[in-house]
C-alpha cells in the first residue's frame, strides 16, 4: 500500500508541473474570426508606452515529392496569434486599438499567402530543406517590414484615418481569392 502511495504521489508530482506551465493554445487564422481582449493572456509590462502587442506568425510543414531533377512539395502553411505571448494595458485599449492588433494578425496570413504561392510555385532541388528556410526567412523579413510600415502609418492606431485605410485596403486583399494548394 506504501508502495502505491509513492508511486501515485510521483505521477501527481509529475503531472502537476505540466499543468502549471501548460500553455494556451495558438489560434489559427480564419477569415471569419476575430480577436478579442479576452485572447490577449499575457502579463503586461509595467510601462504603458505601449498598449498592446500582438504576436503573431507562420509556420509550416512540408514533404518533398520528386526527385533529383527537381521536387515539388506538399506542404501546409497555417497562421497562429499566440495568446501567452499577446497583452494589453486595459486602461489604454478601446475597440479602434483592438482592430489595429487584429490587423496585425490579418497581415501575417498575408504573407502565410505569398509563402504559400512562392512554394506552390517553386521546383527545389536536392537542398529543399535549406531553400523553403530560405523562402521563409525572406518572407519573415518581408512581413517585419510590412508591420512596422503598418504601425508607422497608423502611429499605432492613433492616426485613426490611416488605421482606417489600413483595414480597407488590407481587407481588399484578404477578400481576393488564394489559389488552391
Amino acid at each position: 500500500m506504501d508502495y502505491v502511495r509513492r508511486v501515485i504521489g510521483l505521477i501527481f508530482l509529475g503531472i502537476c508541473p505540466l499543468a502549471l506551465t501548460q500553455e494556451t493554445a495558438p489560434i489559427r487564422w480564419e477569415p471569419d474570426s476575430r480577436l478579442a481582449w479576452s485572447d490577449f493572456r499575457a502579463e503586461p509590462p509595467q510601462s504603458r508606452r505601449v498598449a498592446a502587442t500582438t504576436a503573431s506568425g507562420i509556420s509550416y510543414n512540408y514533404k518533398a515529392l520528386g526527385s533529383q531533377g527537381g521536387y515539388s512539395l506538399d506542404f501546409e502553411v497555417s497562421t497562429f496569434f499566440y495568446p501567452d505571448k499577446s497583452w494589453y494595458h486595459p486602461e489604454l485599449c478601446d475597440q479602434v486599438v483592438l482592430s489595429h492588433e487584429q490587423l496585425h494578425f490579418d497581415i501575417s496570413e498575408l504573407f502565410a499567402r505569398k509563402f504559400r504561392g512562392r512554394l506552390r510555385g517553386g521546383i527545389f532541388t536536392e537542398n529543399v530543406k535549406a531553400e523553403v528556410r530560405r523562402i521563409f526567412t525572406e518572407v519573415n523579413r518581408e512581413l517585419s517590414d510590412f508591420q512596422n510600415r503598418y504601425d508607422a502609418e497608423t502611429d499605432y492606431s492613433r492616426n485613426r484615418a490611416a488605421q482606417q485605410q489600413w483595414n480597407e485596403a488590407v481587407a481588399a486583399l484578404l477578400a481576393e481569392p488564394e489559389h488552391p494548394e
